[in-house]
This record gives C-alpha cells, structure tokens and sequence, in this order.
C-alpha cells in the first residue's frame, strides 16, 4: 500500500502531462519550441547561468499553459453553456499564457544578442551625440502605440482587444505614421496625403460602428503625441 502510494501521485501527473500533449494544440507548440531553443542554447554555447535562465522560463511558460488548460476545464464543466463570467475566466487564463510567452521571448533574444551587443544598444539609446535610425524609431513608435490602445481599452468599459474599445488602435497607428511622414519629410503635399490617409482609417472605423468619435480621437492623440516624441524630441 505505501509503495501504491509513492507510485500513484507520479503516475496521475504523467497522465496529465500525456492528456495536455495530446489534446492541446499550444502545448505542442510550446514543447517543440522548446526543443529549438534548447538545440540553439547548445550551438551559441551558452553559459550555464544563462541556460538556467531559459530553463526557468520555458517552464514558466508550460506551467501557464497547463494551468490555462486546466481551468478551460474546469469552466466547460461548471458553465456548459455560454456565459460571460466564463468567457472572462477563459480569457483571463489565456491572457497568462500570453504574458507569460512574451517575457519568455524577451529574456531569450537579450541572451542570444550577448552582453556586448546589449551593451552597444544601451549605450547609443543612452548617447547624447547618437541619434535612433529611423526604421527602429517607427517600429518603436507602432509598438508603444499598441501598447497604449491596449491598455486605453482596458480602461474602457466596452469593447474587445482587437475591436472598439476607449482608444482607437487604428487611429493610433495611423496618425503616429501620418505624423511621421511629417516630420521625415518637408513636401507638404506627401504630409497632407498620410493625414488624409489616417483620417480615412479612422472615418473607417467610425462608419462600421466600432468607435464613436471621442474614442477615435483619443487615439489619433496618442498617435500624434507619440510622433512629436520619436521624430520631434528625440534627437537625429
């Protein structure tokens, strides 16, 4: 019987580890990522500091998509039926995971570019005499302005991640580029152009009934100021 019972607990968490391999699509994903990260730690011949640091990670993030499947399961057992307190719970979880895989990738392109190129970034990032090209100002600038209309959303009281919600995704990233545009060149007829272009996205979005028009200019806010800041503050 003692034996039995040192055995069984074992037996029961493999069993949970097959069930979620097999029927868990992101499971999968993440067990074969893994595998390639692992192979790469082993050809970039990192430090053992730094493969315990992905190590750790990447079983930070299987946890999180073990403990999302298990709580998948246990709402479809509570609320078989639509309902959205289930739905929140749901998201809830996924959002884990999402957060979760994000730093995972994070921490593992910091330790692929290496100490001397992190050090590089983070002195021509910190130089007074060194300005930012201006593709990575863009991407930085898109990014930022994602992020903030994400968290406006959440802020809001209606509305979904990739649809309505306080602040405009569309308007954000379409005035940021218009704004952009305005400031790399001095042809007002091209400057004039990428407003229009925006305005159009955002009357877009206003039409199809996704955004009312104090959402919309929230978000072309956010995409103006952030322009001001990477193109106009920030030195070339």
């Amino acid at each position: 019987m003692a034996t039995r019972d040192i055995v069984a607990p074992f037996r029961v968490a493999i069993n949970g580890l097959v069930h979620t391999f097999r029927t868990q699509r992101h499971m999968r994903i993440h067990l074969y990522v893994t595998l390639v990260t692992v192979l790469g730690a082993m050809l970039l011949n990192l430090r053992i500091r730094e493969v315990l640091i992905l190590l750790f990670m990447i079983n930070f993030v299987l946890v999180a998509e073990m403990f999302n499947s298990a709580i998948e399961a246990t709402v479809d057992l509570v609320s078989p039926n639509y309902h959205p307190l289930a739905k929140f719970a749901k998201d809830i979880a996924a959002g884990a995971v999402l957060i979760t895989t994000i730093m995972a990738i994070v921490v593992g392109c910091l330790i692929a570019l290496g100490d001397d190129t992190w050090e590089r970034i983070r002195v021509s990032l910190t130089s007074q005499n060194l300005g930012v090209p201006v593709v990575p100002r863009l991407v930085i600038g898109g990014f930022i302005a994602i992020l903030l209309a994400i968290i406006g959303k959440g802020l809001g009281k209606r509305g979904k991640v990739l649809q309505g919600g306080l602040v405009s995704g569309h308007a954000a990233l379409g005035f940021f580029f218009a704004g952009s545009v305005f400031f790399l060149t001095d042809n007002i007829v091209v400057s004039s152009l990428a407003i229009l272009l925006a305005a159009i996205v955002a009357q877009s979005r206003w039409e199809a009934k996704f955004h009312s028009i104090f959402e919309l200019s929230l978000g072309a806010t956010v995409g103006i100021a952030l322009a001001v800041v990477m193109f106009g503050l920030i030195p070339k």
